[in-house]
């Protein structure tokens, strides 16, 4: 979404586009394209997620919900 909209095209209309073309053509790699404003399948163009990249993405993951869980006091205006 944040792509898309990164892009200037309409995010809702934008995906629904993507998703779209993704079930009817049975292609899940059908993607943003920033470059030709639209949508394209990415394997042809060569764009790819790494591992590694999904791994750090999953790690900051849950050093997030880590953290929330570890605060145990809530303030609350009244109490100032």
């Amino acid at each position: 979404m944040a792509l898309a909209e990164n892009s200037g095209l309409q995010s809702i209309e934008t995906i629904s586009a993507v998703k779209s073309q993704q079930i009817k053509e049975n292609n899940p790699y059908c993607g943003i394209d920033c470059n030709d404003v639209g949508t394209n399948d990415m394997r042809e163009q060569n764009v790819f997620e790494t591992l590694i990249g999904k791994q750090q993405q999953i790690f900051l993951a849950t050093q997030v919900v880590k953290m929330i869980l570890k605060i145990d006091d809530v303030i609350s205006p009244s109490d100032y």
